[in-house]
């Protein structure tokens, strides 16, 4: 199985630029190499912050974008989404108790996609209904495997500012996952960096965005912007393992026109 994920978007009014690059120009040429080269994917998972500034606008933009994709999708939210704002142009979007959180049952196992939102906090959060809801769908889940996406990372990355914005309920949540015991990977974005390794014994990675990235710098109290490469990630499940290549879709010339 093939699955696409894609994350961080920040997309801004049309016309307009973000860090000095054109989220929207960025997003179009994501989407051109997904249908030039993985067209058979089985999904495209976009793991939040589709928006960056949470406008009504930039979901209408996101939406006529989507129309391009010839994978099927699914959309998260991060913590620079508005729910309300998203809801109002996604309106066939499944909501469950209030979040846009949902499952696909596949042939390799469950994919359970979450809402760790909260409107106007960069930090992600897994209240009592969140975590409620993710029990039964572990539970509904019996022995298969599962995947979980999320757009914050519930475990450090040891970039010290990014980490005070993580899930805060990161214990509460690593329980449930420890009872069900069959939780192959955690996919997760936010940090705008490409990262890989493991929570507890559980595997997890992170990619860069589509526009700006994140700088490799490990002190306590910056975060500075880099124009690295735009990324997503091809990942391959089957049996035996969870593989995932971090791709970067644009070349050096274009990537800063």
């Amino acid at each position: 199985m093939k699955i696409i994920q894609v994350t961080d978007l920040h997309l801004v009014k049309p016309g307009t630029t973000l860090c000095g690059l054109d989220p929207l120009a960025r997003l179009q040429a994501c989407i051109t190499d997904i249908n030039r080269n993985h067209r058979d994917a089985e999904l495209v998972v976009f793991t939040g912050d589709l928006s960056d500034t949470g406008e009504e606008i930039t979901y209408r933009v996101l939406a006529e974008e989507l129309t391009k994709l010839l994978p099927p999708f699914r959309l998260m939210l991060g913590n620079h989404d508005d729910r309300t704002a998203f809801l109002s142009v996604f309106t066939t979007v499944r909501v469950e108790e209030g979040f846009v959180q949902s499952v696909k049952d596949t042939s390799e196992g469950r994919l359970i996609m979450l809402d760790t939102l909260v409107p106007g906090r960069p930090e992600g959060r897994l209240d009592v209904a969140r975590l409620r809801w993710l029990q039964q769908r572990l539970l509904e889940a019996g022995d298969r495997p599962v995947f979980l996406f999320s757009h914050h990372p519930a475990f450090p990355i040891h970039m010290p500012l990014l980490d005070r914005m993580g899930i805060v309920e990161a214990d509460a949540l690593h329980a449930l996952l420890k009872e069900h015991g069959k939780v192959r990977h955690i996919f997760a974005g936010h940090a705008h960096r490409p990262i890989a390794g493991s929570w507890r014994g559980i595997p997890v990675s992170v990619l860069r965005g589509t526009n700006h990235q994140a700088a490799l710098d490990f002190s306590p109290d910056r975060i500075a912007v880099t124009h690295e490469p735009p990324a997503y990630a091809v990942i391959f499940i089957d049996q035996d393992s969870v593989i995932a290549h971090f791709h970067d879709f644009l070349d050096r010339t274009a990537a800063y026109r």
